[in-house]
């Protein structure tokens, strides 16, 4: 198998895996699609090795699990009408399954769903703070069942917005030749715009123009820069032809470049934005009302 198989098989492994009962889990019928083997002989060895399997590695699914699995996952309408209930398995039952289930084939797949378990949970962790956000909005929100089904609807969630690139570092470096990379971030902070967006960078071309054609209609945007050129003057009377306009300006009282989004979030770079991917650059995100540079930002206004 190729690094590139590979890895798209990894991927397919985590898009599998799903959290039910405060659990990591994947299906018997994942797990036996991937072990190459019929859903029935996954099951059959849980019996035969009962002790094996207590109910922390694995369980039943109950009827409101499958019907909220059957809501979220189209590949799982066969299991609307079906009456028999699913077993899942947590990380720990994939482990145990590679003791019962023989073969060499059995271990390398087990091994390679335990590291997606480990990866999610990193995952999960890393963006713990993300969870605790969303925990707050929902807290008024009652009821034990109904909370069970909105902690699954929250886990999927940060998994789309991962998937999505909606979930961003708040900092981080990008180096030389991730010219895409560092541009698709730009443009991704650009489009998350819902008001307006300001740019302070003392060298603007058109390529920053570019990028300010992506954000979503409606939003206000505008530069700051060290000297408003001639070409720079043509470049953006052709633009507010053709877009929604840009207001540009000059201003000399920066060194850095920012990104102002919504007068809610500023974004630091350490590389003028026609310049992305060409260095090593760092980034980082700032909670606007936490610096004073909210009140410095409203004088240019």
């Amino acid at each position: 198998m190729s690094e590139y198989e590979l890895e798209k098989f990894e991927e397919s492994i985590r898009d599998k895996i799903y959290s039910i009962r405060g659990f990591q889990v994947m299906l018997d019928r994942d797990l036996a699609e991937l072990y190459g083997v019929e859903t029935k002989r996954i099951n059959e060895q849980v019996k035969r090795n009962k002790g094996r399997f207590p109910e922390n590695y694995c369980f039943k699914l109950n009827q409101i699990e499958k019907n909220e699995l059957v809501a979220k996952c189209d590949r799982f309408k066969t299991m609307k009408h079906s009456s028999a209930k699913s077993t899942v398995f947590t990380e720990h039952g994939v482990a145990m399954l590679s003791a019962v289930l023989t073969g060499e084939v059995a271990v390398k797949i087990s091994i390679k769903i335990i590291n997606a378990f480990i990866e999610m949970r990193k995952f999960i962790q890393s963006n713990m703070q993300v969870f605790e956000r969303l925990d707050v909005i929902e807290s008024k929100q009652s009821g034990m069942s109904l909370k069970l089904i909105e902690t699954d609807k929250r886990v999927d969630k940060i998994f789309s917005l991962m998937e999505s690139g909606e979930i961003k570092p708040k900092q981080g470096i990008l180096f030389d030749k991730q010219v895409f990379d560092a541009y698709k971030h730009v443009s991704d902070i650009v489009k998350s715009a819902e008001k307006s967006v300001m740019i302070i960078d003392n060298y603007v071309d058109d390529s920053v123009l570019t990028i300010l054609s992506k954000r979503k209609a409606g939003v206000k945007a505008s530069i700051y820069t060290k000297k408003v050129s001639a070409q720079l003057k043509l470049d953006v009377k052709k633009f507010n032809e053709q877009y929604e306009p840009v207001e540009v300006m000059e201003f000399d009282g920066s060194h850095d470049r920012f990104i102002v989004i919504d007068e809610k979030v500023i974004y630091h770079f350490g590389a003028s934005l026609k310049d992305l991917g060409k260095k090593w650059f760092g980034f980082s995100k700032m909670d606007v009302e936490e610096v004073e540079m909210l009140h410095r930002l409203g004088k240019l206004k």
